[in-house]
């Protein structure tokens, strides 16, 4: 499963469909440099078993634990997003990772009353039970680790689990590691780049219940992680700010579109309560003398457009994409194929590297 994730253009999207497509990693291993061939890609190389053992050595010294997918210990929560990690590197205890998580994230240049705000909203949070999880930035993110310390906090990495940004919280990552955990789906010794921020965000969401944002400004990673939950069905709230505050504009346009506003830890459990779904009732069944063929709607039936072949289909399909991402299930929606043409002919191209997968089902030109 390593060699898998860590082959070349291998992303977590396209490790799912290639374990979805041939039912092992092994045997999906087998087959990638044949699909690559077929992609025009000559002498396509998986990973080597070198380099995966060379990571879980690496691994094994920071002391940290690999996590797989198909593992008991992989949260459960994570495990249903689209483009969950293939893998997952932790420090700390893995049982953490499935316990009741609300995240909490904002500015990294935060307001004293933002930190404080963050502070408390982690502390009442973490008394009601709940486990806080951030990303380990300055600002809020480094506040509300601090204040769940004592009850167990959840710090998602965008490098290595053993690489801490920014270094001035190494003390606060060790701690972390003590009584909660530190997670990455990155190799050990990976140091972060701008890339992985976005792919760390999606993580913080995909843990956590809820995510509460306190002070974002209208262009931040903050809101990347707020769209991140919201396309993984997560609630959404958010701390309102002083309209001429900058660093409060992503929270009130949050609020502004829908997202829950919050004041406390307090505010936080209510709106949960109020959210979790009602006890499963059984369906009513239909009578005797009505058939289920008789309450099914009609299937409408669309008329299959002819996709001219795979060379025709890589055209069309990057003539829809664009730098800005488009929706995978929009764009096959559009082509009229059969969803399993259209993904044979996107997991191609992106083996050729000419598109690229993006966290909450998204494509765009590489």
């Amino acid at each position: 499963m390593l060699r898998l994730i860590r082959s070349r253009r291998v992303g977590p999207a396209t490790f799912h469909r290639l374990i979805a497509e041939h039912g092992s990693a092994r045997a999906a291993l087998e087959a990638l440099p044949h699909i690559a061939a077929r992609s025009g890609i000559a002498d396509y190389q998986c990973c080597p078993e070198g380099v995966a053992a060379a990571e879980l050595a690496a691994g094994r010294r920071a002391g940290a634990r690999l996590v797989r997918h198909d593992s008991a210990a992989y949260p459960e929560a994570l495990r249903q997003i689209d483009g969950a990690p293939a893998v997952l590197w932790v420090r700390g205890d893995p049982a953490w990772l499935s316990r009741d998580t609300i995240a909490v994230i904002g500015a990294r240049n935060a307001s004293s009353l933002g930190l404080r705000m963050a502070r408390g909203m982690a502390a009442g949070l973490a008394e009601a039970g709940y486990v806080v999880a951030a990303g380990l930035a300055r600002g809020v993110d480094t506040a509300a680790h601090d204040a769940a310390l004592d009850t167990g906090t959840i710090a998602v990495l965008a490098g290595g689990v053993d690489v801490i940004y920014p270094a001035e919280n190494a003390a606060l990552a060790a701690r972390i590691a003590e009584t909660g955990a530190l997670i990455s789906e990155q190799p050990p010794g990976t140091e972060p780049a701008a890339r992985h921020f976005p792919t760390r965000n999606r993580i913080v969401s995909g843990l956590s219940q809820a995510v509460v944002v306190i002070e974002a400004a209208q262009r931040s990673g903050t809101l990347i992680t707020a769209r991140n939950a919201l396309d993984q069905g997560r609630e959404v709230m958010a701390v309102p700010g002083h309209p001429m505050d900058a660093r409060a504009a992503g929270c009130n346009a949050l609020i502004r579109d829908g997202a829950t506003l919050v004041r406390s830890a307090a505010d936080v459990a209510d709106a949960l309560a109020l959210t979790r779904p009602l006890a499963p009732t059984m369906p009513l069944a239909p009578p005797p003398e009505v058939t289920a063929s008789a309450c099914a709607a009609p299937e409408p039936v669309r008329p299959a457009r002819d996709s001219g072949g795979p060379i025709h289909l890589e055209t069309r399909i990057l003539s829809r994409l664009g730098p800005s991402p488009t929706e995978e299930n929009d764009l096959i929606r559009d082509l009229g194929v059969p969803a399993a043409t259209a993904n044979a002919v996107i997991l191609s191209l992106e083996l050729q590297g000419r598109v690229t997968r993006l966290a909450g089902g998204r494509l765009a030109l590489s």
